[in-house]
């Protein structure tokens, strides 16, 4: 083995080690608090627990059962607050496989774990629409392409949301797009979402008549995401900018190899270069739903996409699939470090509570991971 590989093998199981212990002693802080409550005779909240989201259907109460017919569930044979009610991370992306290797990966990184021989299984296989895995308290589901898609799934997971009695849930789409003005490779995450006329609306047609609602994301999100890419170790670029939302991947994204193009190169360089003047980052297809429905729901939401090309540069993706593979983990990367930091390393705690009878021979195991299948070609 070259000094090379064993320098990286060695920097490698320094992080691991380091991340491993950062959650064991994570995990001894809240044995010690809680080990203190108990014995300050401090007793469990008996208050009734409801939803923190807000502005929903008014209706829903009266659903008995309420169908979730695209997820393959209803609130008679599941109980909700049971099965979801300590979801705090809804992610999602766009194809089953990519969710699938995320929700192993992730359950790696915040230091949980099942038997080798069992399966994470797909809570919504009944419905034969989206995949939907559930790990601890981050929910993990595929959401198709396109706004129409995803905002069937959004609907049916606010209300899983609100029928759980959620507690300020996050809600993260992670995926690909095309990048404005951007390197491949890099990570955007999206400051806001507009349409292809740079308005930040979702346009929705209520009883025939155009409904427009705010297409809002969380800044403060959107910053904590960015603090989780480390510039002195990632290979990779990770920004903050706008995002637009197309209704299609070709002539709606100013493209010149779809079926069908009655515009000229020069018209869609005038356009992307407009689009990149009014700091655009990047162009995909689901953001504008996705805004539009979490911040009506007072859902924190943030959009995490790796640009796998440059469209100033061409249209057609050429960069082999082994690349894109690792830059398509780029996002989740960086979504799976927020998420262990949130679960982690909250800035309350005293860094000095240890619990008693604290032994290093107590806290083996308890960072135990769990190692995620390999990855299906998409």
């Amino acid at each position: 083995m070259s000094k090379n590989n064993c320098s990286d093998c060695t920097c490698r199981l320094a992080n691991e080690v380091g991340q491993l212990k950062a959650i064991v002693n994570a995990q001894s802080r809240t044995l010690a608090k809680l080990v203190r409550q108990m014995k300050e005779g401090c007793k469990k909240d008996e208050e009734a627990k409801e939803s923190t989201l807000c502005g929903l259907n008014p209706c829903l109460k009266c659903l008995q059962p309420d169908i979730l017919y695209h997820l393959g569930l209803n609130t008679d044979t599941t109980d909700f607050p049971k099965v979801f009610g300590d979801v705090r991370f809804v992610c999602m992306g766009g194809t089953p496989g990519r969710m699938e290797n995320f929700a192993y990966y992730v359950m790696q990184e915040i230091g949980l774990k099942i038997n080798a021989a069992t399966k994470l299984r797909n809570i919504s296989e009944a419905g034969q629409r989206f995949s939907l895995f559930k790990v601890g308290p981050v929910l993990c589901a595929s959401h198709g392409m396109g706004c129409p898609s995803i905002s069937i799934l959004l609907h049916e997971l606010i209300k899983m949301m609100y029928h759980a009695k959620c507690k300020d849930p996050v809600f993260i789409r992670i995926g690909t797009s095309g990048g404005i003005g951007v390197e491949p490779g890099t990570v955007i995450i999206s400051s806001e979402a507009i349409d292809a006329r740079l308005n930040p609306a979702h346009e929705i047609l209520v009883h025939g008549v155009s409904v427009q609602h705010a297409s809002q994301l969380d800044e403060s999100l959107a910053d904590e995401i960015k603090m989780c890419h480390d510039p002195c170790k990632d290979t990779y670029e990770a920004v903050i900018g706008r995002t637009l939302c197309a209704h299609d991947f070709y002539e709606g994204q100013s493209r010149l190899d779809g079926a069908f193009c009655e515009y000229t190169p020069e018209m869609k360089k005038t356009y992307l270069e407009q689009l990149q003047s009014q700091d655009v980052k990047n162009i995909e297809m689901e953001s504008l739903a996705f805004a539009a429905l979490t911040s009506r729901a007072n859902i924190r939401g943030a959009v995490v996409c790796v640009a796998i090309l440059n469209r100033l540069n061409g249209d057609q993706i050429k960069t082999p699939h082994d690349v894109l593979s690792k830059w398509e983990k780029r996002p989740q990367e960086l979504v799976a470090r927020y998420i262990r930091k949130v679960l982690y390393y909250n800035e309350d705690d005293d860094e000095s509570e240890q619990p008693e009878d604290e032994t290093e021979g107590g806290a083996a195991g308890a960072g135990d991971t769990q190692k995620a299948p390999a990855a299906e070609a998409e």
